[in-house]
């Protein structure tokens, strides 16, 4: 359980630096981001975890890794360009 939390904790930690390297300019400030990241594969782990039980570590991390992506898209903002304004502004 122990290395099940950590590689979860690591993988969240990577994914969200790599969201905050490649989107800074869409993303709120990089040490929000980090934090959802690493809560967001921990929970995903302990979702996954309680699911199917011990023995499935490489499931539990891919399950990790859905709801930290998951969390992390959450925190995008639209970009500058796309934005329309309306016709009575």
């Amino acid at each position: 359980m122990f290395l099940e939390a950590l590689g979860s904790a690591l993988l969240g930690l990577a994914l969200a630096w790599a969201a905050a390297f490649r989107l800074p300019h869409r993303l709120p400030a990089r040490s929000l981001v980090l934090s959802t990241g690493v809560a967001g594969a921990l929970f995903g782990a302990f979702l996954t975890h309680t699911a199917l039980g011990t023995g499935h570590f490489l499931v539990i991390l891919l399950g990790a890794a859905a709801v930290s992506a998951a969390l992390l898209s959450l925190l995008l903002r639209p970009e500058e360009r796309f934005r329309r304004r309306s016709a009575t502004a």
